[in-house]
């Protein structure tokens, strides 16, 4: 971790989630910036712990790998599963945090190959979160599926460190910055100044918005993907085909009043492809869209 003092308070800076993480907290006290960016770190790595799919031994792995039989899980662990069974339903079954054995053969770190269309198929047979059964906290998932909590875990993580700073320091204006998605709890009187990363020039803002409070996330396909014989395939897998969605936007911001929703909305936008506009219109809320 570290923390830098700035003019109108600290920026605090830690990596989590395989993500930079970063906490802007308007407050003039450095010990008490401290103490709130070690709340924000611990915070962000209990999730992270808790719900990613590549740690052995969490809940997460322990729903992977129950064969069929019935788990008693957590109540926290209860909420996101209904929240994604939410999203199960407001998507028409695109987002679905049962595809993970579709996303173990979707590989975009460099390699360029794309999974044997058998592999998908047998993958595709895992795959249905209607399938999972969830009574008085036991959870219950056919044998060989697979859930994945990516879709949701971070902007979840972003929320709840949120609500914890809010809590705990309802006088200090604070943003949480953990890879692009952000939540700013308390009212800042002036706003917080967040850039758009430009998807034809990574690292670089196309665009500047002020927030006084809300909170936005980007779903995108600007740094996950492969080139396979000149077409571009991104990281967002429609789990009805098991292949990354067709004519999806390069990415999707979206304001919303918590980051849940608005991961969930820029998501199940790129699922819609050629229509995502469309579908945020229809949502009635603040978005930016980037195209190739």
């Amino acid at each position: 971790m570290s923390l830098q003092p700035r003019p109108w308070g600290f920026v605090g800076c830690f990596t989590a989630m395989a993500s930079p993480c970063e906490l802007l907290m308007q407050v003039d006290n450095k010990h008490i910036a401290r103490q709130m960016l070690t709340l924000a770190y611990d915070e962000a790595q209990r999730i992270e712990q808790k719900f990613s799919r590549f740690i052995e031994g969490n809940i997460v792995w322990h729903m992977n790998h129950a064969q069929g039989k019935g788990l008693l899980i957590d109540p926290e662990t209860v909420q996101l599963l209904q929240f994604a069974q939410q999203c199960y339903a407001l998507s028409d079954k695109a987002f679905d945090i049962s595809a993970g054995s579709l996303m173990v053969l979707w590989r975009f770190d460099g390699h360029h190959q794309m999974p044997h269309q058998s592999d998908i198929d047998a993958a595709l047979r895992h795959v249905g979160f209607n399938r999972i059964s969830l009574t008085n906290n036991i959870l219950t998932m056919p044998a060989g599926m697979s859930v994945d909590f990516g879709g949701i875990g971070k902007e979840y993580a972003v929320d709840r460190t949120a609500q914890l700073l809010a809590q705990r320091w309802p006088q200090h204006s604070v943003l949480v910055n953990f890879g692009g998605d952000i939540a700013c709890p308390i009212t800042h009187k002036d706003g917080w100044q967040v850039g758009i990363e430009n998807p034809h020039k990574l690292d670089n803002a196309a665009a500047l918005l002020t927030i006084r409070q809300g909170a936005l996330a980007t779903s995108g396909n600007t740094r996950r993907y492969i080139d396979v014989a000149g077409k571009r395939y991104g990281h967002i897998i429609n789990p009805q085909t098991g292949y990354p969605v067709e004519q999806a936007p390069l990415s999707v911001t979206v304001l919303a009043p918590n980051c849940v929703m608005a991961g969930m909305l820029a998501t199940m936008s790129m699922l819609q492809g050629a229509q995502a506009e469309t579908f945020l219109q229809q949502q009635g809320v603040d978005f930016t869209v980037f195209r190739g």
